[in-house]
């Protein structure tokens, strides 16, 4: 799919990652509207970012651990854009629960993760799919996580609420296809960003000792294959993993 004028979602995009890809699809020539929960200074930069490549651009406030908020976001975004051809499901929660530590990992933590990494890229799959089959063609990305291929992780929770996000990612490409694919990303540690912070220094620590190039993902390279499938008209339900060479995935 050519790039040039289309009209892209990124959830998160006010955090480092969702910046990087918001950057990146406005320098493929993509209009960009920028999610964003809290963070409202980080998203009106990144916006300014995408202003100043020459593409248009809107914010999008949204909490999609509230099902109901996830449809009305998306047609914003459609609304203030114009048109939406690709969403990238980018926004994510994680916090540090060592897996041993189960009393930790109440119904409220478990239903919040669950919530805002599994059914809120559903709920926004589902809302722009419509969208999308107005201009013949959509593009679905979604960002999972070595958790989610691993019994590693922030929490028992986060790896969890991956593993069905990447398998979430199969089936809508089945039940999309032949107009729209949905593809993943997942990413290992990246470093100096706000969501590794959260992860438990150990496992942390543990993780850059077992890669076989000494360093974690880079949110450069998880922007580019973004836009790779992006581009791609060929490639559907599947799951890219960036996480500097773990020898076992």
């Amino acid at each position: 799919m050519d790039l040039q004028g289309r009209a892209a979602f990124v959830t998160g995009g006010s955090g480092d990652l969702g910046a990087a890809i918001c950057e990146r699809l406005a320098r493929a020539g993509c209009d960009v509207a920028v999610g964003y929960v809290g963070n409202k200074d980080g998203a009106e930069k990144v916006a300014g970012l995408v202003r100043g490549l020459g593409r248009k651009t809107t914010m999008v406030q949204v909490d999609q651990a509230d099902a109901a908020a996830c449809e009305p976001a998306v047609n914003a975004a459609a609304s203030g854009l114009g048109r939406l051809d690709i969403l990238v499901n980018n926004a994510g929660w994680n916090i540090g629960i060592p897996f041993p530590e189960l009393d930790k990992l109440t119904v409220d933590v478990w239903d919040r993760l669950q919530h805002t990494n599994l059914r809120g890229p559903f709920f926004l799959a589902k809302a722009a799919a419509p969208h999308m089959l107005k201009q013949g063609a959509g593009r679905i990305v979604n960002i999972a996580s070595i958790a989610g291929h691993r019994p590693v992780g922030s929490s028992i929770g986060y790896a969890t609420s991956k593993a069905a996000l990447v398998h979430l990612t199969r089936c809508l490409a089945v039940a999309m296809a032949p107009a729209i694919t949905v593809n993943c990303v997942s990413p290992g540690l990246i470093e100096g960003t706000r969501m590794a912070q959260r992860i438990p220094p150990a496992v942390a620590e543990g993780v850059r000792k077992s890669v076989v190039l000494g360093r974690g993902a880079d949110v450069k390279d998880i922007a580019a294959q973004v836009e790779t499938f992006c581009r791609a008209d060929s490639v559907t339900g599947q799951v890219l993993v960036v996480d500097g060479g773990l020898v076992f995935h």
